[in-house]
Protein backbone atom coordinates (compact mmCIF):
# COMPACT_ATOMS: atom_id res chain seq x y z
CA UNK A 1 0.00 0.00 0.00
CA UNK A 2 1.51 3.31 -1.10
CA UNK A 3 1.25 6.71 0.56
CA UNK A 4 1.36 5.38 4.11
CA UNK A 5 3.02 7.30 6.92
CA UNK A 6 6.27 5.85 8.25
CA UNK A 7 4.56 4.93 11.53
CA UNK A 8 1.68 3.08 9.84
CA UNK A 9 1.55 -0.71 9.79
CA UNK A 10 2.42 -2.33 6.48
CA UNK A 11 3.77 -5.66 5.31
CA UNK A 12 7.39 -4.59 5.87
CA UNK A 13 7.01 -3.92 9.60
CA UNK A 14 4.31 -6.48 10.39
CA UNK A 15 5.16 -9.31 12.79
CA UNK A 16 3.43 -11.66 10.39
CA UNK A 17 1.39 -14.78 11.04
CA UNK A 18 1.82 -17.54 13.60
CA UNK A 19 1.96 -20.12 10.81
CA UNK A 20 3.99 -19.10 7.73
CA UNK A 21 2.04 -18.95 4.48
CA UNK A 22 2.80 -18.12 0.88
CA UNK A 23 2.16 -14.37 0.30
CA UNK A 24 -1.24 -13.60 -1.25
CA UNK A 25 -1.52 -12.65 -4.90
CA UNK A 26 -3.54 -9.61 -5.97
CA UNK A 27 -4.21 -8.40 -2.44
CA UNK A 28 -2.29 -7.34 0.65
CA UNK A 29 -1.79 -9.42 3.78
CA UNK A 30 -4.35 -7.30 5.64
CA UNK A 31 -6.85 -7.61 2.80
CA UNK A 32 -6.42 -11.36 3.18
CA UNK A 33 -7.18 -10.98 6.89
CA UNK A 34 -10.30 -8.98 6.10
CA UNK A 35 -11.46 -11.58 3.58
CA UNK A 36 -10.92 -14.45 6.00
CA UNK A 37 -12.94 -12.63 8.65
CA UNK A 38 -15.82 -11.92 6.26
CA UNK A 39 -15.97 -15.57 5.15
CA UNK A 40 -15.87 -16.96 8.70
CA UNK A 41 -18.86 -18.61 10.33
CA UNK A 42 -18.53 -16.36 13.37
CA UNK A 43 -18.91 -13.27 11.18
CA UNK A 44 -22.09 -14.59 9.54
CA UNK A 45 -23.61 -15.34 12.95
CA UNK A 46 -23.28 -11.66 13.91
CA UNK A 47 -26.36 -11.06 11.73
CA UNK A 48 -28.50 -12.60 14.48
CA UNK A 49 -26.67 -11.27 17.54
CA UNK A 50 -28.10 -8.28 19.31
CA UNK A 51 -26.76 -4.80 19.88
CA UNK A 52 -29.34 -3.40 22.34
CA UNK A 53 -32.57 -4.90 21.04
CA UNK A 54 -32.88 -8.68 20.86
CA UNK A 55 -33.02 -9.98 17.31
CA UNK A 56 -36.72 -10.83 17.17
CA UNK A 57 -37.83 -7.39 18.42
CA UNK A 58 -37.62 -5.77 14.99
CA UNK A 59 -35.99 -6.07 11.57
CA UNK A 60 -34.72 -2.48 11.43
CA UNK A 61 -32.64 -2.42 14.62
CA UNK A 62 -28.86 -2.79 14.48
CA UNK A 63 -27.29 -6.18 14.87
CA UNK A 64 -23.67 -7.02 15.63
CA UNK A 65 -23.17 -7.53 11.90
CA UNK A 66 -24.51 -4.18 10.73
CA UNK A 67 -22.71 -2.49 13.61
CA UNK A 68 -19.38 -4.07 12.60
CA UNK A 69 -19.83 -2.93 9.00
CA UNK A 70 -20.60 0.62 10.18
CA UNK A 71 -17.51 0.62 12.42
CA UNK A 72 -15.37 -0.53 9.49
CA UNK A 73 -16.68 2.28 7.27
CA UNK A 74 -15.89 4.93 9.89
CA UNK A 75 -12.47 3.42 10.63
CA UNK A 76 -11.48 3.35 6.96
CA UNK A 77 -12.37 7.02 6.55
CA UNK A 78 -10.29 8.05 9.56
CA UNK A 79 -7.32 5.87 8.56
CA UNK A 80 -7.32 7.30 5.03
CA UNK A 81 -7.17 10.88 6.28
CA UNK A 82 -4.30 10.06 8.66
CA UNK A 83 -2.32 8.13 5.99
CA UNK A 84 -2.63 4.88 7.91
CA UNK A 85 -3.42 1.34 6.79
CA UNK A 86 -7.11 1.28 5.87
CA UNK A 87 -7.15 -2.48 5.32
CA UNK A 88 -5.86 -3.20 8.82
CA UNK A 89 -8.31 -0.76 10.42
CA UNK A 90 -11.12 -2.42 8.47
CA UNK A 91 -10.07 -5.97 9.41
CA UNK A 92 -9.90 -5.12 13.12
CA UNK A 93 -13.29 -3.39 12.96
CA UNK A 94 -14.97 -6.31 11.25
CA UNK A 95 -13.54 -8.83 13.75
CA UNK A 96 -13.83 -6.93 17.03
CA UNK A 97 -17.18 -8.49 18.04
CA UNK A 98 -16.70 -12.04 16.74
CA UNK A 99 -16.53 -13.40 20.30
CA UNK A 100 -19.59 -11.58 21.60
CA UNK A 101 -22.28 -13.66 23.25
CA UNK A 102 -25.94 -13.65 22.25
CA UNK A 103 -28.04 -10.92 23.92
CA UNK A 104 -25.30 -8.28 23.94
CA UNK A 105 -23.76 -7.17 27.21
CA UNK A 106 -26.48 -8.90 29.22
CA UNK A 107 -25.39 -12.25 27.80
CA UNK A 108 -21.73 -11.44 28.35
CA UNK A 109 -22.30 -10.48 31.99
CA UNK A 110 -24.25 -13.68 32.63
CA UNK A 111 -21.61 -15.90 31.00
CA UNK A 112 -18.82 -14.13 32.88
CA UNK A 113 -20.65 -14.82 36.14
CA UNK A 114 -21.09 -18.48 35.20
CA UNK A 115 -17.36 -18.70 34.42
CA UNK A 116 -16.14 -16.93 37.58
CA UNK A 117 -14.58 -20.14 38.93
CA UNK A 118 -13.10 -21.06 35.55
CA UNK A 119 -11.16 -17.96 34.51
CA UNK A 120 -14.09 -15.69 33.65
CA UNK A 121 -15.34 -14.63 30.22
CA UNK A 122 -14.30 -11.53 28.25
CA UNK A 123 -15.63 -11.02 24.76
CA UNK A 124 -12.35 -9.46 23.53
CA UNK A 125 -10.43 -12.56 24.58
CA UNK A 126 -13.16 -14.70 23.05
CA UNK A 127 -12.84 -12.84 19.74
CA UNK A 128 -9.14 -13.71 19.69
CA UNK A 129 -10.01 -17.30 20.60
CA UNK A 130 -12.41 -17.42 17.65
CA UNK A 131 -9.79 -16.28 15.12
CA UNK A 132 -6.94 -18.29 16.70
CA UNK A 133 -8.65 -21.56 17.60
CA UNK A 134 -12.36 -22.01 17.06
CA UNK A 135 -12.81 -21.33 13.36
CA UNK A 136 -12.25 -24.58 11.45
CA UNK A 137 -11.69 -23.71 7.80
CA UNK A 138 -8.11 -24.58 6.88
CA UNK A 139 -6.23 -27.86 6.64
CA UNK A 140 -2.91 -26.49 7.93
CA UNK A 141 -4.02 -24.74 11.14
CA UNK A 142 -6.85 -23.97 13.54
CA UNK A 143 -8.42 -20.55 13.37
CA UNK A 144 -7.83 -17.98 10.62
CA UNK A 145 -4.07 -17.43 11.10
CA UNK A 146 -4.44 -13.65 11.01
CA UNK A 147 -1.53 -11.22 11.15
CA UNK A 148 -0.25 -10.23 14.58
CA UNK A 149 -1.40 -6.62 14.19
CA UNK A 150 -4.97 -7.67 13.38
CA UNK A 151 -5.09 -9.98 16.39
CA UNK A 152 -3.53 -7.29 18.58
CA UNK A 153 -6.19 -4.79 17.52
CA UNK A 154 -9.00 -7.23 18.30
CA UNK A 155 -7.71 -7.58 21.87
CA UNK A 156 -8.69 -4.10 23.04
CA UNK A 157 -8.71 -4.88 26.76
CA UNK A 158 -7.05 -7.59 28.82
CA UNK A 159 -6.49 -8.12 32.55
CA UNK A 160 -2.83 -8.47 33.52
CA UNK A 161 -3.23 -12.05 34.72
CA UNK A 162 -4.75 -12.99 31.35
CA UNK A 163 -2.16 -10.98 29.42
CA UNK A 164 0.57 -13.16 30.91
CA UNK A 165 -1.07 -16.16 29.25
CA UNK A 166 -1.32 -14.52 25.82
CA UNK A 167 2.37 -14.56 24.82
CA UNK A 168 3.48 -11.68 22.61
CA UNK A 169 -0.14 -10.64 22.14
CA UNK A 170 -0.35 -9.73 25.82
CA UNK A 171 3.04 -8.02 26.10
CA UNK A 172 1.75 -4.50 25.58
CA UNK A 173 -0.59 -4.74 28.56
CA UNK A 174 2.26 -5.90 30.79
CA UNK A 175 4.70 -3.29 29.46
CA UNK A 176 2.10 -0.50 29.27
CA UNK A 177 2.62 -0.01 25.55
CA UNK A 178 0.14 1.08 22.88
CA UNK A 179 -1.18 -0.88 19.90
CA UNK A 180 -0.95 0.45 16.35
CA UNK A 181 -2.72 3.67 15.43
CA UNK A 182 -4.98 1.55 13.21
CA UNK A 183 -6.09 -0.40 16.30
CA UNK A 184 -6.67 2.85 18.19
CA UNK A 185 -8.80 4.09 15.30
CA UNK A 186 -10.94 0.92 15.28
CA UNK A 187 -11.53 1.31 19.02
CA UNK A 188 -12.89 4.86 18.75
CA UNK A 189 -14.75 4.15 15.50
CA UNK A 190 -16.60 1.50 17.52
CA UNK A 191 -17.55 4.14 20.10
CA UNK A 192 -18.73 6.61 17.45
CA UNK A 193 -20.86 3.96 15.76
CA UNK A 194 -22.59 2.48 18.77
CA UNK A 195 -23.32 5.77 20.55
CA UNK A 196 -24.91 7.39 17.52
CA UNK A 197 -26.73 4.35 16.26
CA UNK A 198 -28.08 3.57 19.72
CA UNK A 199 -29.59 7.06 19.59
CA UNK A 200 -31.16 6.14 16.25
CA UNK A 201 -32.44 2.74 17.43
CA UNK A 202 -33.57 4.16 20.76
CA UNK A 203 -35.69 6.76 18.99
CA UNK A 204 -37.06 4.18 16.56
CA UNK A 205 -38.09 1.97 19.47
CA UNK A 206 -39.85 4.82 21.27
CA UNK A 207 -37.87 4.20 24.47
CA UNK A 208 -36.26 7.65 24.23
CA UNK A 209 -37.56 10.84 22.62
CA UNK A 210 -36.11 13.84 20.85
CA UNK A 211 -37.44 16.00 23.68
CA UNK A 212 -35.32 14.04 26.18
CA UNK A 213 -32.28 14.26 23.92
CA UNK A 214 -32.51 18.04 23.80
CA UNK A 215 -30.86 17.97 27.24
CA UNK A 216 -27.74 16.36 25.72
CA UNK A 217 -25.48 19.10 24.23
CA UNK A 218 -24.01 17.00 21.39
CA UNK A 219 -27.48 15.97 20.21
CA UNK A 220 -29.21 19.29 20.87
CA UNK A 221 -26.67 21.25 18.84
CA UNK A 222 -27.13 19.10 15.75
CA UNK A 223 -30.90 18.84 16.15
CA UNK A 224 -31.08 22.63 16.23
CA UNK A 225 -29.01 22.79 13.02
CA UNK A 226 -31.39 20.39 11.27
CA UNK A 227 -34.48 22.30 12.35
CA UNK A 228 -32.92 25.60 11.28
CA UNK A 229 -31.99 24.23 7.84
CA UNK A 230 -35.24 22.30 7.29
CA UNK A 231 -38.02 23.84 9.40
CA UNK A 232 -40.74 21.74 7.70
CA UNK A 233 -38.91 18.42 8.01
CA UNK A 234 -40.48 15.78 10.24
CA UNK A 235 -40.38 12.12 11.18
CA UNK A 236 -37.44 9.82 10.57
CA UNK A 237 -35.69 12.27 8.24
CA UNK A 238 -35.06 14.61 11.16
CA UNK A 239 -33.40 11.77 13.07
CA UNK A 240 -31.29 10.66 10.11
CA UNK A 241 -30.12 14.21 9.37
CA UNK A 242 -29.24 14.73 13.03
CA UNK A 243 -27.36 11.43 13.45
CA UNK A 244 -25.31 11.78 10.26
CA UNK A 245 -24.28 15.28 11.31
CA UNK A 246 -23.22 13.99 14.73
CA UNK A 247 -21.12 11.23 13.17
CA UNK A 248 -19.49 13.70 10.80
CA UNK A 249 -18.67 16.08 13.65
CA UNK A 250 -17.10 13.32 15.74
CA UNK A 251 -15.11 11.85 12.86
CA UNK A 252 -13.84 15.27 11.77
CA UNK A 253 -12.87 16.18 15.33
CA UNK A 254 -11.12 12.84 15.84
CA UNK A 255 -9.08 13.26 12.65
CA UNK A 256 -8.09 16.82 13.52
CA UNK A 257 -7.14 16.08 17.14
CA UNK A 258 -5.33 12.84 16.30
CA UNK A 259 -3.29 14.52 13.56
CA UNK A 260 -2.27 17.23 16.04
CA UNK A 261 -1.30 14.61 18.64
CA UNK A 262 0.78 12.69 16.11
CA UNK A 263 2.57 15.84 14.98
CA UNK A 264 3.27 16.86 18.57
CA UNK A 265 4.86 13.47 19.31
CA UNK A 266 7.04 13.63 16.19
CA UNK A 267 6.37 10.00 15.26
CA UNK A 268 8.60 8.35 12.68
CA UNK A 269 8.27 4.59 13.15
CA UNK A 270 5.79 2.01 14.39
CA UNK A 271 7.90 1.55 17.52
CA UNK A 272 7.41 5.24 18.27
CA UNK A 273 3.65 4.58 18.34
CA UNK A 274 4.05 1.76 20.86
CA UNK A 275 6.02 3.89 23.33
CA UNK A 276 3.87 7.03 22.95
CA UNK A 277 0.64 7.73 24.86
CA UNK A 278 -2.66 6.94 23.09
CA UNK A 279 -2.75 9.41 20.21
CA UNK A 280 -6.06 8.75 18.46
CA UNK A 281 -8.46 10.86 20.50
CA UNK A 282 -11.23 13.42 20.49
CA UNK A 283 -10.68 17.03 21.50
CA UNK A 284 -11.37 17.79 25.15
CA UNK A 285 -14.73 19.41 24.34
CA UNK A 286 -15.99 16.58 22.12
CA UNK A 287 -14.76 13.98 24.56
CA UNK A 288 -16.80 15.64 27.29
CA UNK A 289 -19.88 15.73 25.07
CA UNK A 290 -19.39 12.05 24.16
CA UNK A 291 -19.32 11.14 27.85
CA UNK A 292 -22.54 13.06 28.45
CA UNK A 293 -24.23 11.21 25.59
CA UNK A 294 -23.05 7.84 26.96
CA UNK A 295 -24.36 8.76 30.40
CA UNK A 296 -27.75 9.65 28.91
CA UNK A 297 -27.97 6.38 26.97
CA UNK A 298 -27.00 4.34 30.01
CA UNK A 299 -29.67 5.98 32.16
CA UNK A 300 -32.55 6.30 29.69
CA UNK A 301 -32.02 3.49 27.17
CA UNK A 302 -29.85 0.68 28.53
CA UNK A 303 -31.57 0.90 31.97
CA UNK A 304 -35.07 1.36 30.55
CA UNK A 305 -37.40 -1.13 32.18
CA UNK A 306 -38.31 -2.78 28.88
CA UNK A 307 -34.64 -3.32 28.01
CA UNK A 308 -33.99 -4.52 31.57
CA UNK A 309 -36.82 -7.05 31.32
CA UNK A 310 -35.37 -8.49 28.13
CA UNK A 311 -31.89 -8.48 29.65
CA UNK A 312 -33.18 -10.38 32.67
CA UNK A 313 -34.75 -13.03 30.42
CA UNK A 314 -31.57 -13.25 28.36
CA UNK A 315 -29.38 -13.75 31.41
CA UNK A 316 -31.66 -16.47 32.71
CA UNK A 317 -31.38 -18.28 29.37
CA UNK A 318 -27.56 -18.11 29.46
CA UNK A 319 -27.36 -19.24 33.09
CA UNK A 320 -29.78 -22.11 32.52
CA UNK A 321 -27.92 -23.34 29.44
CA UNK A 322 -24.54 -23.15 31.17
CA UNK A 323 -25.79 -25.04 34.18
CA UNK A 324 -27.49 -27.84 32.28
CA UNK A 325 -24.51 -28.44 29.98
CA UNK A 326 -22.07 -28.46 32.89
CA UNK A 327 -24.27 -31.01 34.66
CA UNK A 328 -24.61 -33.32 31.66
CA UNK A 329 -22.27 -33.02 28.66
CA UNK A 330 -24.42 -35.52 26.78
CA UNK A 331 -26.82 -32.65 26.10
CA UNK A 332 -24.13 -30.86 24.08
CA UNK A 333 -23.88 -31.43 20.33
CA UNK A 334 -21.70 -34.45 19.59
CA UNK A 335 -18.67 -32.49 18.35
CA UNK A 336 -18.35 -30.75 21.74
CA UNK A 337 -18.72 -33.77 23.99
CA UNK A 338 -15.27 -35.36 23.77
CA UNK A 339 -13.29 -32.26 24.75
CA UNK A 340 -15.90 -31.36 27.40
CA UNK A 341 -15.13 -34.62 29.20
CA UNK A 342 -11.40 -33.90 29.68
CA UNK A 343 -11.66 -31.89 32.94
CA UNK A 344 -14.08 -29.61 34.77
CA UNK A 345 -12.07 -26.52 33.72
CA UNK A 346 -12.01 -27.64 30.11
CA UNK A 347 -15.70 -28.50 30.21
CA UNK A 348 -16.54 -24.98 31.35
CA UNK A 349 -14.51 -23.45 28.53
CA UNK A 350 -16.13 -25.72 25.93
CA UNK A 351 -19.59 -24.87 27.23
CA UNK A 352 -18.69 -21.14 27.15
CA UNK A 353 -17.46 -21.51 23.56
CA UNK A 354 -20.72 -23.17 22.58
CA UNK A 355 -22.94 -20.59 24.25
CA UNK A 356 -20.87 -17.60 23.08
CA UNK A 357 -21.18 -18.84 19.50
CA UNK A 358 -24.98 -18.90 19.64
CA UNK A 359 -27.17 -16.30 17.99
CA UNK A 360 -30.02 -14.78 19.99
CA UNK A 361 -32.68 -16.89 18.34
CA UNK A 362 -30.63 -20.09 18.50
CA UNK A 363 -30.09 -19.61 22.24
CA UNK A 364 -33.83 -19.07 22.72
CA UNK A 365 -34.63 -22.19 20.70
CA UNK A 366 -32.00 -24.28 22.48
CA UNK A 367 -33.38 -23.19 25.84
CA UNK A 368 -36.90 -24.08 24.74
CA UNK A 369 -35.81 -27.50 23.47
CA UNK A 370 -34.23 -28.40 26.81
CA UNK A 371 -36.49 -26.71 29.35
CA UNK A 372 -39.94 -26.37 27.76
CA UNK A 373 -42.51 -28.80 29.15
CA UNK A 374 -44.53 -30.30 26.33
CA UNK A 375 -48.24 -30.64 27.02
CA UNK A 376 -49.74 -34.09 26.53
CA UNK A 377 -51.79 -34.26 23.35
CA UNK A 378 -55.52 -34.17 23.95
Amino acid sequence: MTGLAGYAVDETNSRGRRFPEKPPEGRSEFQRDRDRIIHSGAFRRLEYKTQVFVNHEGDLFRTRLTHSIEVAQIARSIARHLHLNEDLAEAISLAHDLGHTPFGHAGQDALNECMKDYGGFEHNLQSVRVVDVLEERYAQFDGLNLCFETREGILKHCRLEKAAEMGELGERFIRNQRPSLEAQIANLADEIAYNNHDVDDGLRSGLITLEQLEAVPLVARHLMDVRAAYPDLSGRRVVHEMVRRMINTLVTDLIRQSAANIEEQGLETLDDVRFAPALVAFSEELNREQRELKKFLHLHLYRHYRVMRMSSKAQRIVRDLFGVFMDDVRLLPTQFQASANESQMNRARVVADYIAGMTDRYAIREHRRIFAVEEDPV
